[in-house]
């Protein structure tokens, strides 16, 4: 299977980013309107994952679908999968700061295999790990390039006088909307790829 093309996946990320532009933006929104509240944010956390997996597929996105009482079926085993991320990342800095972060991108699907693949915490990072296998410099090229354009875009509109802080704000939420389905886009070529290694395995 051909690597993730940089420059074509966030030109694709934008396009899809524009074309459900709506449902995104209020997904962002009443995401963090209710990430504060205790428990409820688990729901909404796993609710996101599950919102991005599905625009990779191509499929409508519900915003209120965030809220779907199924997405507390996934609450022990994120916990299980986040502690386990917590220490080995905790582990890999104590050989200093790049191995956590290479643990950190070969790690970064693992939670939207547990959903979509309905494989355990421990497989879903064995998956997320071989599946980034030769491709953790796109992804990290990727997340560099588009937190760049974030942040170029962020201080343009801060230097405005009066409604920077506002216009930051706003524009915060609609790239916070374009960069998930930059993800989305993302976790579709690496789907395919831990789809490959499951049916190897089976």
């Amino acid at each position: 299977m051909e690597k993730i093309d940089i420059i074509k996946t966030i030109k694709d990320g934008c396009t899809l980013g524009i074309k459900n532009f709506l449902p995104l933006l209020l997904l962002v929104v009443l995401y963090v309107l209710t990430v504060w509240i205790p428990y409820l944010n688990v729901g909404t956390t796993i609710g996101l994952y599950k919102a991005i997996i599905a625009i990779g597929k191509g499929e409508k996105v519900d915003p209120v679908s965030i809220f779907d009482k199924a997405n507390f079926a996934y609450f022990g085993d994120y916990f299980l999968l986040t502690g386990l991320t917590v220490v080995g990342t905790c582990a890999a800095f104590a050989f200093a700061f790049v191995p956590a972060i290479i643990l950190g991108i070969a790690w970064m699907f693992a939670t939207y295999f547990l959903v979509d693949k309905g494989v355990s915490a421990l497989k879903a990072l064995r998956l997320s790990y071989k599946a980034t296998l030769g491709e953790k410099w796109r992804i990290f090229a990727i997340e560099v390039l588009c937190g760049l354009a974030i942040c170029i875009v962020c201080c343009v509109l801060a230097l405005i006088p009066k409604v920077g802080g506002v216009l930051v704000f706003l524009a915060g939420l609609v790239l916070a909307a374009i960069m998930i389905a930059v993800v989305s886009v993302m976790y579709n070529h690496f789907s395919k790829k831990a789809d490959e290694l499951i049916s190897q395995v089976d």
